[in-house]
């Protein structure tokens, strides 16, 4: 990505930064509010609010009125079903740091997680065009339903053997791809873009989202963990069955199909040598090439729709920058 480009989402970024912690109060309870200000204090890359923020953007909102309470409104909400989620997975920890329920008790993530989502739309609905808003409460209702629809066929193929990939792709298109689109989608609408541009612009970020978690499930098996920041093979060792392991089973003969599968029903203390013999099981059959392949796929029907879409073209170009440096992180 240009340094001018570089300069231009982090100043994005730092702006909508400023805005969501401005959002932080002393209201009462704090055993309500404490939690929220918590969470959203952890920080993240904040794609998705940068993302709706550009989309307004492009379609003339140039002070991001009516972009930022949608942006606020999309970071409340993905937070929200991190902080719902990690209580479902008993997770300890959330970007290094202890989770809700952890630091507080599960009574408290529940319910602080619940006014979370009552203030994602009230962010909506402080909008300056009230004129829009019932377009984003539809999108918004579509977008979270599919959030929620993800979440639960993830933990229905945590115990059914015999997912396929074409469920696998609709999971994760469902539980991260459908908000990035969204995002995308609502800032457009927000700034009074047409139903086509908001629907290419909703495309081009689900398109996008489901190449960015093939991009994720490759590097996590085939990454340099200096490079990526996270242990190599986790996918393995938690015998996560993502694309990789999908694909393979499919491309993979019967006796090494077997062998896979005896891999990913154990849980060696010591796990390195099963993350060496299911990546060796995995590159044999091309593993991570039919990944790249179905990423790049994906991203470049992505970049048909954002190109069909209307808009200021330097911040198309912005945005197809961002999307390129995202998807670049590869060791």
């Amino acid at each position: 990505m240009p340094s001018s480009h570089h300069q231009q989402i982090a100043q994005l970024r730092d702006r909508f930064t400023d805005r969501l912690h401005a959002t932080f109060t002393d209201k009462q309870p704090r055993g309500l509010y404490a939690p929220i200000d918590y969470i959203l204090n952890l920080g993240g890359k904040r794609i998705r609010p940068v993302v709706a923020l550009l989309a307004a953007g492009m379609f003339g909102d140039k002070e991001l009125s009516n972009g930022m309470p949608v942006a606020l409104a999309v970071e409340v909400f993905h937070n929200f079903t991190l902080l719902h989620d990690d209580i479902m997975d008993d997770s300890p920890l959330r970007r290094g740091r202890a989770t809700v329920h952890e630091k507080w008790d599960v009574n408290t993530g529940i319910l602080s997680g619940d006014l979370m989502l009552i203030q994602a739309y009230q962010h909506l609905c402080d909008c300056p065009d009230k004129n829009v808003l019932p377009a984003l409460l539809c999108s918004f209702n579509r977008i979270a339903t599919g959030v929620c629809e993800g979440q639960q066929y993830d933990v229905d193929f945590e115990v059914r053997g015999d997912v396929t990939i074409a469920e696998y792709l609709k999971m994760i298109e469902l539980k991260t791809a459908v908000l990035l689109g969204g995002a995308l989608e609502m800032g457009a609408l927000a700034a009074g873009a047409s139903r086509e541009d908001a629907d290419h612009l909703y495309a081009f970020g689900r398109l996008t989202g489901l190449a960015f978690q093939l991009q994720d499930d490759l590097l996590d098996t085939f990454g340099d963990s200096a490079d990526t920041g996270k242990l190599r093979g986790n996918d393995i060792i938690r015998n996560k069955k993502t694309f990789l392991y999908l694909k393979a089973i499919e491309l993979l003969g019967l006796e090494r199909r077997e062998e896979l599968n005896r891999w990913f029903s154990e849980s060696p203390a010591d796990p390195a040598e099963k993350v060496v013999r299911v990546t060796e099981l995995m590159t044999s059959v091309g593993i991570p090439e039919a990944v790249a392949k179905l990423r790049d796929e994906f991203q470049a029907e992505a970049y048909a729709h954002l190109d069909a879409a209307g808009g200021d073209p330097e911040v198309k170009a912005l945005l197809r920058n961002l999307t390129e440096g995202l998807l670049q992180r590869i060791s």
